[in-house]
């Protein structure tokens, strides 16, 4: 408002000098008002203060929700909204903005409020800058100061969107219509769109016309909605587990419903014999019918099943949509034309399918490739009996084949094609673009007539020519629709026709942008186009910038959803920058160096012989890059072997010459000490060398995989022999382990034999120790063996007695030894009293110092003896940290 009124005023000021006089005297700019300055400084306290008393409002979200639970605060925002919007349109009507703020769709009118708002920002602040230069003395309109005489040079436009000096209506250049704020038409459809990854499934449940039947799969199609399992799953995704669950066959999902009828379709002999042109009514004087209710396409199709003939045409909207949106069918007959919405009538179009699929009608298209296509994703119409004129204008040779030559080069019209590239959603539709629409069809079927009788009269008469064209038809009507599937590799058919070399790093973030755009494309049905245009894609990939302004500044302008989703941007660039750079160095060393030529299969034919070779095939070398040799510092035999065999495919000589001189052998020419020192270095040649591969051997790829070949014969024998080998190998270990394993077996056997009769025979013999304590129990006094008694003891037995038991061969007896006892009375036994006549005068730091200085009572014993003393240590204190004297040594 303030922009408006200091606009107003500067206006004012510039234009009317008596109001300036005015003004002057007033001393005053408006009333209550000094100058701009004080009008200014109001202007930003007002809406200062409007802002701070907006931010006091409750906040979007559960505060908001709450307040507006209240019907009073609901009935008050809803007044101050209107008279809100009722100001901003005033003013959008003042500067001649559009002023349609009131739009009650809940759908679209928050969006379209929004960008008529934007619009009207940007021609106010516009006018602003203008009035701003013209007050500072710079008028943008003036006209360059020119020399006297001189003539500015003329501008040609070859712009199509100038009409040319030759047609009727006046010149000048007219804007394309196109709409920014256009309510999104797939919101109103009662079918989703489906843009999953999955294979495009037909629409049709029904098959009129039918000669075959239609598939159990579409007929039984309505059976969709009995599933709710499958609500939250893609159509064509919860076709596919349906058929899964059911076991139907994959091929009547995806095949043409109408194959069988199209294949067994015959031209009849009218068709192929000379028609008499029937002329076209002017276009001013047929009737025009605009269809978009479905009581009128239920009569639309009971006229066409009536008819021959007609005429079809399709214009499609593909840049606000991933699969793109058929918006407009136009059909005309001899007497009538129709134009039909289908984007009201989306769901019903398929009532159509009765006249598009009657073989006796044939319907005329041109250039019918995608609009058959077009039928099929978007409304299950399919046609039979097609006739395209494009078809024939290639068969005629004509000079060119575009519907707008025809229509000049038969009916003498001149097309207006600058609609072609229109935004087709626009409603209601403005008269320029129903014109054009409808004459697209209004011509085509004269256009038709005279292209069958040239085409009879092309060929003298017979109608090859024309059947020709008949079957080509009848070829684009068999197409089916597929939906675009993205798959890892989706990326690399894009990046070849961008004829761009990129390394590793930018590969990859080609790659990731790829998936991204692919993946917000779906989600948000936009085209990729809009999402991120391929050549922008391919400056970030280039660039790899490093900050997120730098992918901005790559996309120029930038596309909204870019500037949405920058920061995932940023961080698939920064993850392509992380890949190790390869590619560049492999494209630099392939730059540098050769590549060897092919050797050719025939043998009759040279390394020169370029006429069996493409010319991909062949080396083209620029003064520049001329092929050199690169020199090495140690000896390489293998390097050395493939440079010769290069060097000798790009210079070779003459196989058979009249005048050639014999050369020496160069082994005669070598000295005696030469020969030895080869010698010596092929002693010190690689141990390895035997196991590579020969240099002058070639083996061919593809003889390995041909089982007609000697080498996949050599091949599979060797490794059905290493299969041999390894069973053999593998028999043996599991023999020698089941033998290993009885061995072991026998050997505890014949051990446990052992042990058990050692134990048997020690069973009634009396111990030494048990003898001892019999004696005395009985006597109380050790009493001496007597020899009898010693001699009926039988000893331990030794080691020896137990291996001549084991070894059963040595059956000999032992010889009998006389056995005499050890007289232990005759013995000293003072050695064992443990006294020593000398003290240990070597220092143990073990041994417990003995006190002397201490004294025994007289009633005990001094247990302290040298013999007495056990071998464990005696618990004492600690003497840790405190000073030893240690003795000397």
């Amino acid at each position: 408002m303030t922009s408006s009124k200091t606009n107003e005023s500067t206006n004012s000021g510039l234009q009317d000098n008596n109001a300036e006089a005015n003004e002057d005297e007033n001393g005053e700019l408006c009333s209550g008002f000094k100058d701009v300055d004080a009008f200014v400084k109001y202007g930003l306290g007002a809406v200062l203060s409007a802002t701070k008393a907006s931010a006091g409002l409750p906040q979007a979200g559960d505060e908001y929700d709450f307040y507006r639970s209240f019907p009073g605060f609901q009935e008050y925002c809803e007044s101050q909204g209107d008279e809100l919007l009722h100001c901003m349109s005033r003013i959008m009507q003042h500067h001649g903005c559009r002023s349609h703020m009131r739009d009650r769709n809940k759908l679209t009118g928050l969006e379209e409020r929004f960008d008529l708002v934007v619009d009207s920002n940007d021609i106010i602040l516009e006018r602003v800058g203008i009035l701003l230069d013209e007050a500072d003395g710079v008028n943008r309109s003036q006209q360059p100061v020119m020399p006297a005489g001189f003539q500015p040079p003329k501008i040609v436009v070859s712009s199509w969107n100038r009409k040319g000096s030759g047609s009727h209506s006046h010149s000048g250049t007219l804007r394309l219509l196109h709409a920014k704020n256009v309510a999104r038409p797939q919101l109103k459809f009662k079918e989703k769109v489906d843009n999953s990854n999955t294979p495009f499934i037909p629409k049709i449940f029904i098959k009129p016309n039918a000669v075959k039947p239609l598939p159990s799969y579409f007929a039984n199609k309505q059976i969709r909605k009995e599933r709710p399992e499958d609500l939250d799953v893609p159509a064509a995704l919860a076709d596919l587990i349906h058929q899964q669950r059911t076991q139907e066959h994959a091929d009547d999902m995806f095949a043409h419903p109408y194959q069988y009828e199209l294949d067994h379709l015959s031209v009849t002999e009218s068709l192929l014999s000379k028609p008499e042109p029937q002329i076209y009514k002017p276009i001013t004087e047929t009737k025009l019918s605009f269809i978009d209710t479905l009581e009128d396409l239920v009569l639309l199709n009971e006229k066409l099943c009536k008819l021959s003939e007609f005429a079809v045409d399709l214009e499609a909207h593909t840049y606000r949509s991933f699969l793109g949106i058929t918006c407009l069918m136009q059909i005309s007959t001899r007497e009538e034309d129709f134009i039909i919405d289908v984007l009201e009538l989306r769901s019903e179009m398929y009532i159509l399918n009765e006249a598009f699929t009657d073989p006796s009608i044939v319907k005329v298209f041109h250039g019918a490739d995608l609009d058959i296509e077009w039928l099929q994703r978007d409304f299950g119409l399919y046609v039979v009996n097609l006739f395209d004129t494009h078809q024939a204008s290639r068969a005629l040779n004509l000079a060119r084949n575009s519907l707008d030559h025809l229509l000049k080069h038969f009916c003498d019209v001149n097309s207006d094609k600058r609609y072609q590239l229109a935004d087709w959603r626009i409603r209601p539709l403005p008269e320029e673009m129903v014109h054009y629409a409808r004459t697209d069809t209004h011509y085509l079927l004269y256009i038709y007539d005279c292209m069958r009788a040239q085409l009879l009269d092309f060929n003298h008469g017979k109608p090859g020519l024309l059947q020709s064209v008949w079957s080509k038809s009848k070829a684009i009507s068999l197409k089916k629709y597929s939906k675009p599937i993205f798959t890892h590799e989706s990326y690399l058919e894009l990046q070849k026709k961008q004829k761009r070399s990129f390394n590793t790093q930018q590969l990859t973030a080609f790659r990731l942008l790829f998936a991204w755009r692919d993946k917000l494309a779906r989600q948000e049905d936009e085209s990729t186009g809009f999402v991120l245009p391929t050549h922008m894609m391919c400056k970030i990939s280039e660039e790899l910038p490093k900050e997120p302004q730098g992918v901005i500044a790559c996309c120029n302008p930038v596309p909204p959803l870019v500037r949405q989703h920058i920061n995932e941007l940023h961080l698939l660039v920064q993850q392509a920058r992380e890949m190790p750079l390869l590619k560049a160095e492999i494209a630099a060393q392939k730059k540098k160096g050769l590549t060897p030529i092919k050797k050719p299969e025939i043998k009759l034919f040279g390394p020169h012989d370029t006429s069996r070779a493409s010319e991909s095939d062949l080396i083209h070398f620029s003064t520049d890059e001329l092929p050199v040799k690169e020199g090495k510092l140690f000896f390489a035999a293998d390097d050395d072997a493939v440079d010769s065999q290069t060097a000798s495919s790009l210079m070779a000589p003459p196989k058979i010459t009249l005048f050639q001189e014999e050369k020496m052998n160069d082994e005669e020419l070598i000295s005696t000490a030469q020969t030895k020192a080869k010698r010596i270095i092929e002693s010190f040649e690689n141990p390895f060398r035997m196991y590579l591969p020969s240099a002058d051997v070639r083996v061919n790829e593809n003889a390995k995989f041909d089982p007609s070949s000697k080498i996949f014969e050599i091949s599979k024998r060797w490794k059905l022999q290493t299969i041999e080998q390894q069973q053999k190998d593998f028999e043996a270990k599991k023999k020698a382990k089941q033998e290993a394993k009885e061995q072991a077996k026998k050997v505890s056997v014949e051990r446990n034999k052992a042990k058990q009769s050692y134990q048997e025979s020690l069973k009634n013999v009396a111990t030494v120790r048990h003898q001892l304590s019999q004696t005395t129990k009985g006597n109380g006094k050790k009493r001496e063996l007597s020899a009898s008694e010693v001699g009926e003891m039988t000893p331990k037995p030794s080691k020896k007695l137990l291996k001549s038991e084991e070894n059963p061969q040595n059956t000999e007896a032992p010889p009998q030894v006389d056995f005499k006892p050890f007289d232990y009375s005759q013995s000293d036994l003072n050695v064992f009293a443990g006294n020593t006549s000398k003290a240990n005068t070597q220092f143990d730091p073990n041994r417990q110092a003995r006190d002397f200085t201490k004294k025994v009572p007289k009633g005990q014993k001094n247990n302290i003896r040298d013999g007495n003393r056990s071998m464990s240590y005696l618990p004492a204190k600690s003497n840790r940290g405190f000073r030893h004297n240690w003795p000397k040594r």
